[in-house]
């Protein structure tokens, strides 16, 4: 009680959630197993936030379920800017493309439908910001994957990374999606090309800075 009393209290104090956000977030409780994997608006109000620091001009998001984190991304976003969102369930993708087209920052928006272990290798380029919000499991794989793609200076930012608390109980017996986050996190934290820290709003957010050289 006391954590959702300080979600709400916190919610009252940040910028108000867009009309399109709020849609998108009942529409999602309404409508979809597991509404929780929906970032909400106290966490984008911070993902909106965190891109306007970082500037990127080049954004992938790994899981777009719903497309809440997508929209926040993208308002931070301006003219020339690309944020590509994959997302593996292709039920979601006519929802998806709806929704994208109802922003005024949706022109920006790529949508890829399929596996991003299969689909990220396939886009050119390299990034200045990736979220990582899909398959638990693959954390480790997704992060071997993207940072050798990292612009110097950039971020990658790894949702649900303490897991309702789950990752601090090392005795207990782990399920694969927390012990993939699990590995995840000692990973990175042992990763000496990299700085982290983990912001525990919501489920953990960690942020990872890749310094001007890798």
């Amino acid at each position: 009680m006391h954590n959702q009393l300080i979600d709400e209290y916190i919610a009252a104090h940040i910028s108000p959630e867009p009309q399109l956000l709020r849609d998108t977030w009942r529409h999602t409780n309404l409508h979809h197993l597991y509404p929780r994997m929906c970032s909400g608006h106290v966490q984008g109000r911070l993902l909106k936030m965190l891109t306007s620091m970082i500037r990127p001009r080049r954004v992938l998001e790994l899981g777009a379920f719903t497309g809440y984190s997508t929209l926040c991304m993208a308002e931070a976003l301006g003219p020339g800017c690309e944020l590509h969102t994959v997302e593996i369930d292709d039920e979601l993708e006519q929802e998806l493309t709806e929704r994208f087209a109802k922003s005024p920052a949706g022109g920006i928006i790529t949508l890829h439908i399929g596996d991003a272990l299969e689909t990220v290798p396939e886009l050119d380029g390299t990034w200045d910001m990736v979220f990582i919000d899909a398959n638990k499991r693959n954390y480790c794989d997704y992060y071997r994957m993207i940072l050798p793609r990292m612009n110097p200076g950039g971020y990658i930012i790894a949702d649900n990374t303490l897991w309702d608390g789950k990752v601090a109980e090392p005795n207990a017996s782990h399920d694969p999606q927390t012990a993939g986050i699990m590995e995840f996190n000692d990973m990175v934290a042992s990763d000496p090309r990299v700085e982290v820290s983990i912001i525990p709003v919501r489920d953990g957010l960690t942020i990872i800075r890749v310094p001007e050289s890798v």
